[in-house]
């Protein structure tokens, strides 16, 4: 079952299917649409109720951009990327729980989101386990 699951997620050419492009690119628009509402109510101090549906569809979007990115080759996990997006999950999650880091939190996805997607491929793509 392992050797299955290995292969099934490190997949030994990548996945796709007609229209992946343009559901990627629906994808990301909605997610920045969800990022944009959910800045204003961080930025701005909007009541939770203006904002909370923005953060929903950021984490939706979000999670369907990462399971595409998954089943397309579950090597994006591994490489800088995939990775980097890990890491705003748990800064997301540790501002819940910490809690008055909001905008910070907020700030600090932004700014990892930035570097990594408009960094040089060498470096988006990169893996010390490959």
């Amino acid at each position: 079952m392992g050797n299955t699951l290995y292969r099934a997620l490190f997949a030994a050419e990548s996945r796709g299917f007609p229209g992946m492009r343009w559901a990627n690119i629906m994808l990301r628009t909605v997610h920045l649409t969800g990022i944009s509402g959910t800045g204003g109510g961080y930025l701005y101090g909007a009541p939770e109720a203006h904002w909370l549906p923005y953060l929903w569809l950021s984490l939706i979007s979000g999670g369907l951009l990462a399971a595409l990115e998954v089943w397309s080759n579950g090597v994006w996990l591994i490489q800088v990327r995939g990775m980097a997006v890990v890491l705003k999950i748990c800064v997301l999650i540790l501002s819940a729980f910490i809690g008055g880091y909001g905008f910070e939190a907020f700030i600090v996805i932004i700014l990892i989101s930035g570097i990594v997607s408009h960094a040089p491929g060498s470096i988006r793509y990169f893996s010390i386990f490959q």
